[in-house]
């Protein structure tokens, strides 16, 4: 017999449902900040995407789980979310891929579900308040008692502004990744079966596999690191380019990080920063980010590239929001959100440096804007020239 959950939002709003995934021994209790994906496929990157990091997913698409679950598609190595909240999981998993269910995948990784509750309901809340602190609580009997706890716990919860979750999610020690992109994944293979093209850092606030075997793909030799590397121990590593991943949190609340990436720009060492990371950079370059209502999560989000006009449908997945009216002179905004105009691209001026709010990689999601791993290679090619061009000035000759 399914045991009983609730969810309360802070307001005081609740929904009754019933638990799946891990769900303690007597009782459970889980507090995050709830917000819901569009996103039609995926629940499995979704779910083990470090990005949603102390926070309650809730999944407007109503039949969650046929699929079941495989270790391959993973986007990290567990999950980071709180809780998940959908309104009907499926009785089977049906894939030939599928390793497991949903729902046991779940009580290995001990993370609790909340079922059977309108998630329509929820969303259009979501959609008029915003984003709302909230707890799913599972016992064997929800009392009055239970309620008033879950209220309580609620509102104890101190929300995700100004709250570093990037050092929590990051790796604690340095790697190389070798994995391409083709499934079943194999190691990549350089372009041309040649040497890999250039040597990257990666700096993991939170990063995705896929855009680590994006990076392989293109021939790159890719070393990921920890959120809090210094800068000069980056530079230490001599690389042609540095990548600044996605993340959970708030980005104001990691200094360690601005502080590196003010260190590699005035060490022109081309950068690239998707999602938290083009927030981190933006707040690099003395621009401000704030909190949105309810963020952006989806896989179906228009955006408009401004130069050229072209819309690229993309994948989303944030809370904070790089500040229109902070924009210092060196920015020069590249595109924006046709669904709200939020910056959802920029570049500085003068410097080999670029940041994209939403997810290239996608994973789930389209593939539109894949190509900017491919400006972020031009871009690093055109500064090793250059800088050859400076170290060598007979060749400005030849």
């Amino acid at each position: 017999m399914p045991r009983s959950a609730i969810l309360v939002l802070e307001d005081g709003s609740l929904f009754e449902g019933s638990a799946f995934g891990y769900l303690g021994q007597s009782e459970l209790i889980a507090v995050g900040e709830v917000v819901f994906n569009t996103a039609m496929t995926g629940y499995q990157e979704i779910l083990t995407d470090p990005s949603y990091a102390g926070q309650l997913i809730t999944l407007t698409y109503p039949h969650i789980g046929n699929v079941g679950m495989n270790t391959d598609d993973c986007e990290s190595n567990a999950i980071h979310a709180k809780g998940l909240i959908i309104r009907q999981l499926s009785p089977i998993a049906s894939n030939w891929r599928s390793m497991t269910t949903l729902d046991a995948f779940m009580k290995e990784q001990k993370v609790v579900g909340i079922m059977d509750i309108d998630t329509r309901r929820l969303t259009r809340l979501l959609r008029t308040k915003g984003a709302l602190k909230g707890c799913i609580y599972t016992a064997k009997e929800i009392t009055d008692e239970g309620k008033t706890l879950a209220l309580s716990k609620t509102r104890e919860f101190t929300g995700l502004a100004g709250l570093d979750l990037a050092k929590d999610v990051s790796t604690t020690t340095a790697y190389n990744w070798l994995e391409g992109g083709l499934w079943p994944y194999k190691p990549a293979v350089p372009l041309g079966n040649q040497e890999p093209v250039f040597n990257i850092v990666a700096y993991d606030f939170g990063i995705k596999k896929t855009i680590l075997r994006c990076l392989a793909d293109l021939g790159c030799r890719v070393t990921v690191v920890p959120a809090k590397t210094k800068a000069q121990d980056v530079l230490a590593l001599n690389p042609e380019g540095v990548f600044l991943s996605n993340g959970p949190g708030d980005p104001q609340a990691c200094d360690y990080a601005i502080s590196a990436i003010k260190t590699l720009l005035e060490n022109n060492i081309p950068l690239f920063g998707i999602c938290l990371g083009h927030q981190l950079l933006a707040l690099a370059l003395n621009a401000k980010t704030h909190k949105m209502k309810f963020g952006h999560h989806g896989g179906n989000h228009p955006v408009r590239t401004l130069v050229s006009n072209q819309v690229l449908i993309t994948s989303q997945n944030h809370g904070f929001t790089v500040d229109d009216h902070s924009l210092p002179d060196t920015i020069e905004v590249t595109h924006r959100s046709l669904f709200d105009g939020t910056i959802q691209g920029f570049k500085h001026r003068t410097k080999p440096a670029f940041g994209f709010q939403g997810h290239p990689e996608a994973g789930p999601g389209p593939n539109d804007v894949r190509g900017l791993f491919a400006e972020f290679m031009t871009m690093m090619k055109h500064h090793h020239e250059k800088r050859n061009l400076k170290l060598n000035p007979i060749s400005e000759i030849v």
